[in-house]
């Protein structure tokens, strides 16, 4: 089955046109956004990592190696298109245009870093796992039904697909022609378990088959397919012919999570080698070396911004006023319940020292 499902790409890792077709669509200007935000998001997530080490936020998710499968999906959405994505996708909700400094509050522990900009349509992270795939077939279905053009992606890792929601979410969107892309990183470990011992299909695009879609598999280090493949996938969205299951193929260099060590279940060695072969950004610019336009001052700017563009969103997170501990007893019905209520008279003299 996984001859079925060849990889797609059009560089290959020394950054060289493998697929000819789509030399004419690639330009200066779009190589050059790709670069500068996936350095963006790359710096951003350095940061936030040395953050969770000082204590400065909660426990974070890294998505170091997959720039290039966040970066080109976001860029090939529209500004009323839905996002719905996981944990560790904020590099894509950042390309999207999400608040930086709400999405170091969400990792800091604050219901205020679920909010987007005005008129941004990003979903919460979703932490249970495949939870946000109906909700983003859902969405769409209510796109359609409205006549709109606006179609939804919804992101996942690998260990999703073995998840019921997956397979709910798929065929709901199969059966009303929702459109709705279903974007899978698969970076061939869900958690500490690799692909191998959590599923028994070859790909996990070949799953699409199920549900008599689309089902698509990319080299998730070139954002060049990356971009054009999900163009297509919506294209095919807001022509009315449903949904595609896209299988990017991918790796995370670091932890899961900042409470994980990578080193107890796999061979780090391997991620090593991934940097020198396989990354995303050295793939790109590679490319644009060989095409003679890389520019290491105009790099260095690019690094400079963004550096200065996190380093703002901490001070304005850390700037940010005192959580209140009463809201997580204030929302939970519309009026409180004599329990709650006393729950909370209990909670706030306890923080308060008994007074």
């Amino acid at each position: 089955m996984e001859n079925h499902f060849p990889i797609r790409r059009i560089l290959d890792e020394n950054g060289n046109i493998v697929s000819p077709e789509y030399k004419e669509k690639l330009s200066e200007n779009l190589a050059k956004e790709f670069y500068k935000q996936m350095i963006r998001i790359r710096i951003f997530d350095r940061k936030a990592i040395s953050l969770q080490r000082q204590g400065r936020i909660g426990t974070y998710a890294p998505f170091e190696g997959q720039e290039a499968s966040q970066v080109g999906t976001a860029a090939a959405l529209e500004p009323n298109d839905w996002m719905f994505p996981t944990y560790r996708d904020h590099g894509a909700a950042m390309t999207f245009g999400h608040s930086l400094r709400n999405i170091l509050l969400f990792w800091n522990g604050r219901n205020e870093g679920c909010i987007p900009p005005g008129g941004k349509k990003i979903f919460p992270p979703g932490i249970p796992i495949a939870t946000q795939i109906p909700h983003a077939a859902g969405a769409a279905f209510a796109e359609r039904k409205k006549g709109t053009s606006n179609a939804a992606i919804a992101y996942f890792g690998d260990g999703a697909t073995s998840e019921g929601d997956f397979h709910e979410g798929l065929n709901f969107a199969s059966v009303f022609k929702a459109p709705v892309v279903f974007f899978n990183q698969n970076n061939q470990y869900a958690i500490s378990v690799p692909i191998h011992k959590q599923m028994n299909s070859k790909t996990i695009a070949q799953k699409a088959l199920a549900y008599d879609i689309p089902g698509v598999r990319i080299d998730g280090n070139d954002i060049f397919i990356v971009y054009f493949e999900t163009l297509k996938a919506l294209e095919r969205a807001r022509n009315g012919e449903g949904p595609t299951l896209i299988e990017a193929v991918t790796w995370r260099y670091g932890a899961h999570t900042t409470a994980d060590d990578p080193s107890k279940y796999r061979d780090q060695a391997d991620s090593i080698n991934r940097r020198q072969e396989t990354d995303p950004i050295l793939r790109l610019e590679r490319w644009m070396k060989n095409e003679g336009i890389h520019d290491e001052k105009w790099v260095q700017a690019a690094e400079d911004e963004a550096t200065a563009e996190v380093d703002q969103a901490v001070a304005e997170m850390e700037n940010y006023p005192p959580a209140d501990p009463a809201v997580i007893f204030d929302y939970v019905f519309e009026e409180p319940t004599w329990q709650i209520q006393q729950q909370k008279e209990e909670y706030l003299k306890l923080i308060r020292g008994g007074k």
